[in-house]
């Protein structure tokens, strides 16, 4: 065997799948819990912050731009709610 297999090989190794790697099968329970209203937020919770599990990083991302949206909808509307609020006022 010469060195360009034994590199292959090597490589191929590395990329053998680990226990924390998620199949198409896992991605499609979590993308059908996740359509589910209520529960989705719960799992997204449990996810990001209980056991280790290897959908932490997306649920920690997921309830970040959660957030996000949440902060520019609330900016939005109140400026909107005042937009509003003063042109009543100045009649």
């Amino acid at each position: 065997m010469d060195s360009l297999e034994k590199v292959q090989e090597q490589r191929y190794d590395n990329f053998e799948k680990t226990s924390n790697e998620m199949t198409v099968g896992d991605w499609l329970i979590t993308t059908l819990i996740l359509i589910i209203p209520i529960v989705n937020i719960v799992m997204l919770f449990i996810w990001g912050f209980g056991n280790p599990d290897p959908r932490r990083n997306y649920a920690r991302a997921s309830l970040i731009w959660i957030a996000i949206c949440i902060v520019l909808m609330l900016i939005f509307y109140g400026v909107v709610f005042a937009f509003f609020f003063n042109s009543f006022n100045s009649y």
